[in-house]
């Protein structure tokens, strides 16, 4: 039987990343997307964090009642403001960004995480020392944000936006022997981008996303077959 998958994005850009990561996958995927949460938490003074917080939690319970099996929650932002103990729904939620922490902190070199939008810094790198502390893992992290290049994915401008980032890393990779991942998720074509062109690897968060997905709704990971 085909497994069911609401998918909470902030952004439509991140709808294609999910769909191809998971497409070998007998999964139905179901995309609830809301731009205007990030807008008003970022820009409207008026709208407090516990405003924030009622509304993810009408959104997460409003994606439980459509017979989903599990829930995905792709923005970084999202997920500091949920606040699980509110909810009342047993379908399990996965964290975009959990598979990434437990992969990164199992890295015991230098690190370098990289960000284009500036508003997902803070509450990204909170809940990664969090996850560090809880599983007793020590971090020697850089935090790097690609400045003025996040307006080109909200613009459309996908092609410009990987265009930036490419140009960044190769830029941090002349003087740089530290292992570099990318925290968010529109950043990932680029970072393959740029895998393709030099020998180097950088760290992303769909592949160990997909495999937690794959582990929840109990399928088989083609990617352990390969």
């Amino acid at each position: 039987m085909k497994k069911r998958l609401g998918c909470l994005h902030a952004h439509y850009s991140n709808i294609e990343y999910i769909e191809n990561a998971l497409s070998p996958y007998n999964i139905e995927l179901i995309h609830f997307v809301d731009p205007a949460l990030m807008y008003r938490v970022t820009s409207d003074e008026s709208f407090q964090n516990s405003d924030a917080q009622t509304k993810v939690k009408e959104q997460i319970e409003w994606i439980a009642q459509c017979n989903v099996d599990a829930i995905l929650i792709t923005c970084t932002n999202y997920i500091a403001i949920l606040q699980g103990d509110q909810l009342s729904i047993s379908v399990p939620i996965i964290k975009i960004d959990e598979p990434f922490f437990e992969f990164i902190c199992n890295i015991q070199q230098p690190q370098i995480i990289l960000f284009t939008n500036p508003s997902t810094v803070e509450g990204t790198m909170e809940r990664l020392k969090q996850y560090a502390n809880h599983h007793q893992k020590t971090l020697n992290i850089e935090v790097m944000v690609i400045n003025n290049t996040f307006e080109l994915i909200m613009q459309g401008l996908k092609e410009q936006y990987n265009q930036e980032i490419t140009k960044f890393l190769e830029q941090i990779m002349d003087d740089q022997k530290k292992v570099i991942s990318v925290a968010q998720l529109s950043m990932v074509d680029a970072a393959q981008q740029f895998e393709t062109r030099t020998p180097t690897t950088i760290i992303n968060p769909l592949k160990p996303l997909v495999s937690s997905i794959v582990n929840q709704l109990g399928l088989c990971d083609k990617t352990s077959l390969q």
